[in-house]
């Protein structure tokens, strides 16, 4: 009988579970997470942040779905070090765990401003659902706000602060939000919607320091130009760091992350990643590759679970992924890898309404869409269809997209 052990309940890890569950009816599989709780949706917290959401929604997974399909549930259990040589995991307070084949679903945590009082009272970060109670409990008693990381993760900051009614200057380093994937005329449109909800972007800013009161509460912000802003909130996403500290020693290749192949193999035998943690194969890419949206991760548990059942490599990862932001009177949407491109073609078609789409060597490799997202699907599918198409941006940039118009 095959003993599976899963490191992380997050989407990756529980989808993995539940697919090596139905591959292998008669394994024992162990899910170990360091949290509390088991799978919820990390999409939805930013909603009971905004206070638009209450928690019941949110929770995917309660300890009896794991007891239903006979899955060992291991709650606030955290992994110490890995033994891939006698195969062992081993934990802080339990026994140690034997396997015969491993997955490493553990995800990140975010990363610390390198800069002092970085931790202090009423400074955030969000990843888990325990961080999202903690700023919507703040955010509620708060009236100015300083958000910093100008990216896909600190817009939710933004989000939260124009919810709950929190007059907030965003800091960002350069000259506009995500600038890696944005022209200066699409982020305008992500700046207005910010405005519009009380939010004001400040551009080549940053934080060079916080300030705080007697009791070690925030108090306000002074950036690199030594301006201050008051704030008594504060949101930090600057990225995440990942979770390997335990897997010293054990002989896994990293670069920023678990390497694996399009199998979701590390370079160890019987021991796969999934999820935000990996640096993967991407098939259509043709070149390590990292995501971190949900359906990707979801997808990587799904197929490292195949492949472990299989004991072979039975089914590669090919996944054209997309994260989408619902904040604002407009859609937002990005798809693929948009800041990989060699080359782009972009249009605006309204206040609202923008288009950018990224190629590498004459292929859709990604792009951005803002309020129009119904192009989605055929810019992904031309995507995993791999056609060169640069040539034919004018197609692509058309209100109604037809594919028959592409030679």
């Amino acid at each position: 009988m095959t003993h599976y052990v899963i490191i992380g309940d997050g989407i990756s890890g529980s989808s993995a579970a539940e697919t090596l569950r139905e591959e292998d009816p008669e394994a024992n599989i162990t899910v170990i997470t360091d949290e509390g709780e088991p799978l919820y949706n990390r999409i939805l917290i930013k909603e009971h942040a905004k206070g638009k959401l209450p928690e019941a929604p949110i929770s995917i997974h309660d300890e009896g779905w794991y007891e239903e399909r006979d899955i060992e549930l291991s709650l606030n259990t955290h992994v110490t070090s890995i033994d891939t040589d006698e195969r062992i995991v081993h934990t802080h307070e339990r026994d140690d765990l034997e396997y015969d084949k491993l997955l490493v679903a553990t995800g990140g945590t975010p990363t610390q401003l390198p800069v002092e009082n970085s931790d202090a009272d009423g400074i955030h970060h969000f990843w888990t659902f325990q961080d999202a109670r903690g700023i919507k409990e703040h955010a509620e008693q708060s009236d100015r706000g300083v958000i910093v990381g100008a990216g896909l993760l600190g817009i939710d900051f933004a989000a939260v602060c124009g919810a709950q009614g929190i007059e907030a200057d965003y800091l960002m380093r350069g000259d506009r939000w995500w600038r890696y994937a944005l022209s200066n005329e699409g982020a305008e449109i992500m700046h207005e919607g910010m405005r519009e909800v009380g939010v004001e972007p400040v551009f080549d800013s940053g934080v060079d320091r916080f300030e705080v009161d007697d009791d070690g509460h925030v108090v306000g912000a002074v950036d690199p130009n030594g301006e201050r802003y008051d704030c008594d909130f504060a949101g930090v996403a600057i990225g995440l760091s990942f979770n390997t500290e335990f897997l010293r020693g054990a002989g896994l290749e990293e670069d920023n992350g678990l390497v694996v192949d399009e199998y979701m193999q590390t370079n160890v035998d019987d021991v796969y990643a999934a999820g935000d943690i990996t640096r993967f194969y991407d098939v259509l890419l043709g070149e390590q590759a990292q995501n971190g949206s949900w359906g990707s991760a979801k997808e990587q548990g799904r197929i490292a679970a195949v492949n472990m059942a299989a004991d072979d490599e039975a089914e590669e990862f090919e996944w054209v992924s997309s994260y989408s932001i619902t904040h604002f009177d407009f859609p937002f949407l990005s798809f693929g890898h948009p800041t990989l491109g060699d080359e782009h073609a972009e249009r605006k078609y309204s206040d609202t309404e923008w288009r950018r789409v990224a190629f590498k060597d004459g292929k859709i490799v990604g792009g951005v869409l803002i309020g129009d997202l119904s192009p989605q699907s055929k810019f992904k599918q031309l995507m995993r269809e791999q056609r060169e198409v640069a040539d034919q941006a004018e197609v692509l940039l058309n209100k109604q997209v037809d594919l028959d118009d592409l030679e």
